[in-house]
């Protein structure tokens, strides 16, 4: 089958790879009709290029149509359209049980010391082969995929995999009181996502910042007051101007370890990456640290005593932090990957009606073959051609 392998840094290709088989009665086959490329991916393109091997298949944002199943797996069949989390999670353990399934105990891989296996996405979590391809393998298939209906197109329930649950999981952590104010710091796919759903689950007041002129045009449609950082020289001075003075009840960072700005945090990143991959490895699991622009700004920008959600991948182990800022304005702080299957039985109602409130169907802004990947994450790691989402199809 045809696949996007992993080949070094800023070198995505596709090559023919293995057809996957049952290994496991918990196993299932999917054909991939639709995978998405998603801004975690970004960081194995650019920075995380020491825990990844060349021709590693990349990608856990699939869904398909099911070819075959394995002895133990009830629950889905031969010809079933369904999406697959990005978490490979069991459903039986305890922190499935907890609402956890990125913590899930059966698929975490201890020798890392890391939380559950993620489809496509480094020796860190399990180098579990990914979605961008012809055809996946689904461990733990007995509980993982979500069967969705016939009919809707794959852009309204591809992002159930990822970018719905992650930004919902952002705005439940964010805790935004009735009728409240929240900031999302980066329109991507994500802090789009979480734009709307904060807006439908109750929020009077979503504020979008981003600097990308495109990406601030699509939040505006949806009803986001917008600040552009390329107009403010003081972007907290310029959100506490639109909360009465006091800064949003919450702020959620959509960006992550490779934010704007941040110069010393970008000359480390890039530096690591220009190492051996058994230095660099062992420099990033113990001293890397992150672009912190994002995360900072959100701690200056929320009101006192409110909450900051991370949904933003970092990956830093030495990261400053301003301790006696989270201290003095008693801020909480919430965050963690996306639990999938957590939030899924909330999230399908909203994805299998005849209206489209969460705006699904208009996300992507390039659909392009598998064939294509590599000028998929080109154009969406430069953002390039007005690229904000970016599905492949095989």
């Amino acid at each position: 089958m045809k696949a996007v392998t992993w080949q070094g840094k800023r070198d995505v290709r596709v090559e023919s790879v293995p057809d996957p088989e049952i290994r496991e009665p918990t196993d299932a086959i999917i054909k991939v009709t639709a995978s998405g490329i998603c801004g975690s991916d970004l960081h194995l393109y650019e920075v995380l290029g020491s825990f990844i091997d060349p021709g590693d298949v990349l990608g856990h944002e699939p869904m398909g149509v099911v070819e075959e199943v394995g002895a133990e797996v009830t629950h889905i069949k031969p010809g079933d359209r369904v999406v697959v989390p990005f978490n490979i999670s069991c459903g039986h353990c305890f922190m499935c049980g907890q609402g956890l399934q990125s913590q899930c105990e059966t698929t975490q891989v201890r020798d890392r010391g890391k939380g559950g296996a993620l489809f496509g996405y480094t020796k860190l979590y399990g180098q579990v082969p990914g979605g961008q391809a012809e055809y996946l393998r689904v461990p733990q298939a007995h509980y993982g995929p979500i069967k969705v209906p016939e009919g809707p197109p794959d852009e309204r329930f591809v992002y159930l995999s990822d970018v719905v649950p992650t930004a919902w999981q952002a705005v439940k952590y964010a805790d935004v009181p009735d009728g409240g104010s929240v900031a999302v710091f980066g329109l991507g796919p994500i802090g789009q996502m979480a734009c709307r759903i904060a807006r439908h689950l109750g929020a009077g007041q979503v504020i979008g910042v981003d600097l990308v002129p495109e990406r601030l045009a699509l939040a505006a449609r949806y009803g986001v007051v917008t600040v552009d950082l390329t107009d403010t020289g003081d972007t907290a001075a310029a959100l506490r101007d639109l909360t009465a003075g006091r800064g949003p009840d919450a702020v959620i960072d959509a960006v992550g370890m490779e934010a704007h700005g941040s110069p010393v945090g970008k000359v480390a990143q890039q530096l690591t990456t220009m190492l051996p991959k058994a230095i660099a490895a062992k420099m990033t699991e113990k001293a890397g640290i992150d672009r912190l622009g994002a995360l900072l700004a959100s701690i200056d920008t929320v009101r006192r005593g409110g909450t900051v959600s991370l949904s933003g991948v970092y990956g830093g182990m030495v990261d400053p932090l301003p301790m006696m800022e989270l201290f003095d304005k008693q801020i909480q702080l919430r965050m963690g990957q996306a639990n999938v299957r957590r939030w899924t039985d909330e999230i399908l109602p909203l994805m299998t009606g005849d209206e489209d409130p969460l705006g699904t169907e208009d996300l992507a802004t390039h659909t392009l073959p598998l064939s294509d990947a590599p000028h998929g994450y080109e154009i969406f790691q430069q953002k390039q051609d007005g690229a904000i989402k970016v599905l492949l199809k095989p």
